[in-house]
Protein backbone atom coordinates (compact mmCIF):
# COMPACT_ATOMS: atom_id res chain seq x y z
CA UNK A 1 0.00 0.00 0.00
CA UNK A 2 1.55 3.34 -0.68
CA UNK A 3 1.61 6.46 1.96
CA UNK A 4 -1.49 8.38 0.40
CA UNK A 5 -3.67 5.13 0.59
CA UNK A 6 -2.52 4.37 3.97
CA UNK A 7 -2.64 8.15 5.32
CA UNK A 8 -6.81 7.69 3.98
CA UNK A 9 -7.05 4.87 5.95
CA UNK A 10 -6.01 5.92 9.04
CA UNK A 11 -7.85 9.34 8.49
CA UNK A 12 -11.20 7.70 8.10
CA UNK A 13 -10.87 5.52 11.48
CA UNK A 14 -9.56 8.33 13.37
CA UNK A 15 -11.47 11.17 14.74
CA UNK A 16 -8.91 12.79 16.65
CA UNK A 17 -6.54 15.39 14.94
CA UNK A 18 -3.83 15.15 17.83
CA UNK A 19 -4.17 11.08 17.34
CA UNK A 20 -3.36 11.60 13.72
CA UNK A 21 -0.19 14.22 14.71
CA UNK A 22 0.67 11.84 16.72
CA UNK A 23 1.25 8.70 14.47
CA UNK A 24 2.57 11.47 11.72
CA UNK A 25 5.35 12.48 14.38
CA UNK A 26 5.93 8.09 14.80
CA UNK A 27 5.86 7.83 10.75
CA UNK A 28 8.66 10.52 10.56
CA UNK A 29 10.84 9.01 13.07
CA UNK A 30 10.62 5.50 12.14
CA UNK A 31 11.74 6.99 8.48
CA UNK A 32 15.13 8.79 10.11
CA UNK A 33 15.43 5.37 11.67
CA UNK A 34 14.97 3.27 8.83
CA UNK A 35 17.22 5.44 6.88
CA UNK A 36 19.99 5.32 9.96
CA UNK A 37 19.87 2.01 9.35
CA UNK A 38 19.81 0.75 5.87
CA UNK A 39 16.49 -0.58 6.22
CA UNK A 40 13.50 -0.01 4.05
CA UNK A 41 12.03 3.78 4.79
CA UNK A 42 8.73 3.61 3.26
CA UNK A 43 8.23 -0.11 5.53
CA UNK A 44 9.13 1.41 8.55
CA UNK A 45 7.62 4.48 7.57
CA UNK A 46 3.90 3.03 7.59
CA UNK A 47 4.46 0.65 10.70
CA UNK A 48 4.72 4.75 12.23
CA UNK A 49 2.08 5.68 10.40
CA UNK A 50 -0.71 3.00 11.14
CA UNK A 51 0.41 1.69 14.49
CA UNK A 52 -2.59 3.43 16.15
CA UNK A 53 -5.37 2.59 13.65
CA UNK A 54 -7.25 1.14 16.05
CA UNK A 55 -7.46 3.85 18.70
CA UNK A 56 -10.87 4.51 18.25
CA UNK A 57 -12.22 0.90 17.34
CA UNK A 58 -10.40 0.02 20.53
CA UNK A 59 -11.56 3.20 22.97
CA UNK A 60 -7.75 2.78 23.86
CA UNK A 61 -8.52 -0.65 25.74
CA UNK A 62 -5.03 -1.71 25.85
CA UNK A 63 -6.20 -5.41 25.83
CA UNK A 64 -7.60 -5.26 22.65
CA UNK A 65 -5.33 -2.23 21.32
CA UNK A 66 -2.74 -3.44 18.49
CA UNK A 67 -4.38 -6.73 18.21
CA UNK A 68 -7.46 -5.27 16.64
CA UNK A 69 -5.20 -2.98 14.58
CA UNK A 70 -3.23 -5.85 13.07
CA UNK A 71 -6.67 -7.54 12.09
CA UNK A 72 -7.00 -4.21 10.36
CA UNK A 73 -4.24 -4.07 8.30
CA UNK A 74 -3.98 -7.71 7.22
CA UNK A 75 -7.36 -6.80 6.14
CA UNK A 76 -5.81 -4.43 3.88
CA UNK A 77 -3.25 -6.53 2.58
CA UNK A 78 -0.11 -4.83 4.37
CA UNK A 79 2.70 -6.12 4.50
CA UNK A 80 3.14 -9.07 7.56
CA UNK A 81 6.06 -7.06 8.77
CA UNK A 82 4.34 -3.88 9.21
CA UNK A 83 1.53 -5.97 10.62
CA UNK A 84 3.66 -7.88 13.29
CA UNK A 85 5.48 -4.34 14.50
CA UNK A 86 2.23 -2.71 15.01
CA UNK A 87 1.16 -6.05 17.19
CA UNK A 88 4.25 -6.23 18.90
CA UNK A 89 4.30 -2.30 19.77
CA UNK A 90 2.10 -2.65 22.71
CA UNK A 91 3.79 -4.13 25.38
CA UNK A 92 0.53 -5.41 27.58
CA UNK A 93 0.66 -8.44 25.19
CA UNK A 94 3.96 -9.98 25.36
CA UNK A 95 4.91 -10.46 22.29
CA UNK A 96 8.42 -10.00 21.50
CA UNK A 97 9.89 -7.40 19.63
CA UNK A 98 12.68 -9.96 17.38
CA UNK A 99 13.20 -7.30 14.58
CA UNK A 100 14.88 -3.87 14.43
CA UNK A 101 11.28 -2.46 13.13
CA UNK A 102 9.58 -4.07 16.07
CA UNK A 103 12.03 -2.63 18.66
CA UNK A 104 12.34 1.09 16.99
CA UNK A 105 8.33 1.00 16.77
CA UNK A 106 8.43 0.36 20.25
CA UNK A 107 10.72 3.30 21.89
CA UNK A 108 9.91 5.67 18.64
CA UNK A 109 6.04 6.10 20.22
CA UNK A 110 6.28 7.75 23.36
CA UNK A 111 9.82 9.18 22.20
CA UNK A 112 7.08 11.39 19.91
CA UNK A 113 4.25 12.34 22.75
CA UNK A 114 7.45 13.53 24.86
CA UNK A 115 8.97 15.73 22.27
CA UNK A 116 5.73 17.12 21.45
CA UNK A 117 4.69 17.74 24.86
CA UNK A 118 7.90 19.35 25.42
CA UNK A 119 7.39 21.39 22.63
CA UNK A 120 3.67 22.25 23.95
CA UNK A 121 5.04 24.14 27.02
CA UNK A 122 6.79 26.25 25.66
CA UNK A 123 5.60 30.25 24.53
CA UNK A 124 5.54 29.57 21.07
CA UNK A 125 4.14 26.31 21.49
CA UNK A 126 7.00 25.23 18.59
CA UNK A 127 9.63 22.70 18.09
CA UNK A 128 12.06 25.19 17.10
CA UNK A 129 12.70 25.73 20.61
CA UNK A 130 13.34 22.38 21.60
CA UNK A 131 16.81 20.55 21.28
CA UNK A 132 18.49 17.61 23.24
CA UNK A 133 19.10 19.16 26.18
CA UNK A 134 15.48 20.19 27.10
CA UNK A 135 14.24 16.96 26.20
CA UNK A 136 16.91 15.55 28.29
CA UNK A 137 15.92 17.64 31.19
CA UNK A 138 12.15 16.89 31.12
CA UNK A 139 12.97 13.00 30.22
CA UNK A 140 14.41 13.16 33.85
CA UNK A 141 11.35 14.72 35.20
CA UNK A 142 9.25 11.43 36.14
CA UNK A 143 5.74 13.74 36.67
CA UNK A 144 6.24 15.37 32.93
CA UNK A 145 4.19 13.81 30.14
CA UNK A 146 3.83 10.84 32.63
CA UNK A 147 2.30 8.69 29.49
CA UNK A 148 5.66 8.74 27.68
CA UNK A 149 7.02 5.65 29.02
CA UNK A 150 10.81 6.45 30.16
CA UNK A 151 11.71 2.85 30.16
CA UNK A 152 9.99 2.14 26.56
CA UNK A 153 12.58 4.58 25.31
CA UNK A 154 15.03 3.65 26.67
CA UNK A 155 14.85 0.64 24.99
CA UNK A 156 16.33 2.40 22.28
CA UNK A 157 19.84 0.97 23.60
CA UNK A 158 18.59 -2.42 21.57
CA UNK A 159 18.59 -0.75 18.40
CA UNK A 160 22.48 0.20 19.54
CA UNK A 161 21.72 3.61 20.34
CA UNK A 162 22.61 5.93 23.04
CA UNK A 163 19.61 7.89 24.64
CA UNK A 164 21.04 10.98 23.74
CA UNK A 165 21.79 9.68 19.86
CA UNK A 166 17.89 8.63 19.71
CA UNK A 167 16.45 11.71 20.90
CA UNK A 168 18.45 13.50 18.11
CA UNK A 169 16.93 11.55 15.56
CA UNK A 170 13.90 12.15 16.79
CA UNK A 171 13.99 15.72 17.11
CA UNK A 172 15.19 16.21 13.95
CA UNK A 173 12.58 13.98 12.11
CA UNK A 174 9.55 15.86 14.05
CA UNK A 175 11.27 19.35 13.24
CA UNK A 176 11.06 18.11 9.22
CA UNK A 177 7.45 17.66 9.44
CA UNK A 178 6.78 20.58 12.32
CA UNK A 179 4.18 22.19 9.96
CA UNK A 180 1.75 19.17 9.50
CA UNK A 181 2.66 18.91 13.59
CA UNK A 182 1.03 22.16 14.03
CA UNK A 183 4.44 22.43 16.34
Amino acid sequence: MDREKAYEELSVRLESKNLIKHCLAVEAIMKKLAAYFREDVKQWGLAGLLHDIDMDKTRGDLSKHSLVGADILEGLNIDPTVVYAVKAHNASHGIERNRRIDKALFCADPLSGLITACALILPDKKLSGVDREFVLKKFRDKSFARGSNREQIKTCIELGLELEEFIDIGLEAMKEIHEELGL
